[in-house]
């Protein structure tokens, strides 16, 4: 592993300090938008086969990197890797998403859950992230992800994605002391699985609370958001791993920002709904801020493209951490060639805002 990256400019933005102009990283940047991915998954035969193949795994992730001028690479996998790991018999059908075989459907199948030991039962994911490590020679940071413990929890208790999650949220609120059972092993497993993508090589790592957002101000903070801090400070509290950046996102979690501030993560990932500047200062200074580009702008023309990458910039105004990003993943049918508009587009525009 090179000692220095030669494009840090992510990793000093995370941690809000100067740098010559706005780094900028995609979310799903390596996925189906790409002739090149889909190329690959077709060699694979199936998702998760790309998933669990080190080699594939590695040459998806380096794609967008080869093709854009992006300031990160992020791991190719998927945040239901965990729950796999743990017996429940995940498969992904084409055009639909992720089914699990065994659900959670009482309080003895979450009794029965064990934490998944990372180096065997997730050892494709580390291995990955070695050989990706090697293959980017110092280009750009490597960004590890998990999803959030209530997030995972959702498609474990319904057994696939939902439009309102009633059987999740029914448990919530109707068995609390169950959903915090599971909860709590699946804080312990997100965090041995972030703390093993570190020490394979990871320079930063991401949390994705996708449902969070569906959650009511308390629910949020008891179910969601207090399991995510548990993870940030058992992170932190470990030598080689706290000086790493930690980023957390919950896709509609704007109404609570200054909560999520207070977690003690590095940064935090802002939707589309929020104006990036009114979050900047509503945090304070305390961390740094994500985003937060309409996906669907990417639809548009790449004059729109380059007024609406103004207009995010402009918002954020001259201050040190901020990180380009969509407010969520690239749609599959979106035109590469736009996405080299866009991040074209950051690059020339911030130099302005910044000192460096």
């Amino acid at each position: 592993m090179p000692d220095k990256l030669i494009n840090d400019r992510l990793l000093t933005a995370l941690r809000r300090q100067p740098v010559d102009m706005t780094p900028v990283w995609i979310m799903r940047q390596a996925g189906r938008y790409l002739p090149e991915y889909r190329a690959a998954r077709q060699r694979a035969g199936d998702f998760l086969t790309l998933c669990k193949t080190p080699e594939l795994a590695c040459e998806v992730t380096l794609q967008p990197v080869q093709r854009f001028d992006l300031d990160a690479a992020i791991l190719f996998s998927d945040i239901l890797t965990i729950p796999d790991a743990m017996g429940l018999g995940l498969r992904v059908v084409e055009n639909k998403g992720p089914q699990f075989a065994r659900p959670i459907q009482s309080g003895n199948d979450i009794r029965k859950l064990n934490v998944p030991d990372v180096e065997s039962d997730l050892r494709y994911v580390m291995d990955a992230v070695r050989l990706i490590k090697r293959e980017l020679q110092g280009k750009v940071p490597l960004i590890g992800f998990a999803g959030s413990p209530w997030t995972i929890a959702t498609y474990m208790i319904e057994g696939e994605s939902s439009k309102n999650f009633s059987k999740a949220r029914g448990m919530l609120y109707g068995q609390p002391e169950l959903m915090h059972l599971l909860l709590d092993v699946l804080s312990r497993a997100v965090t041995d699985y972030l703390k093993s993508q570190i020490a394979a090589g990871v320079d930063v790592v991401m949390i994705f609370d996708t449902w969070g957002g569906i959650l009511s101000q308390a629910a949020y903070r008891e179910f969601s958001l207090e399991y995510m801090q548990r993870i940030v400070q058992d992170i932190k509290a470990e030598s080689r791993s706290k000086a790493v950046p930690v980023i957390l996102f919950t896709k509609g979690g704007g109404l609570w920002i200054e909560d999520i501030a207070g977690s003690g993560c590095d940064a935090i990932g802002v939707d589309w709904t929020v104006d990036i500047g009114a979050a900047r200062r509503r945090t304070g200074g305390k961390v740094a801020l994500q985003g937060n580009l309409d996906t669907a702008v990417l639809y548009s023309s790449p004059a729109t493209i380059r007024r609406q990458v103004a207009e995010v910039l402009a918002a954020f105004g001259e201050a040190d951490g901020h990180v380009f990003n969509l407010g969520h993943g690239i749609h599959p049918d979106i035109d590469p060639d736009k996405v080299a508009v866009l991040v074209d587009a950051v690059h020339e525009l911030s130099r302005p805002y910044h000192r460096n």
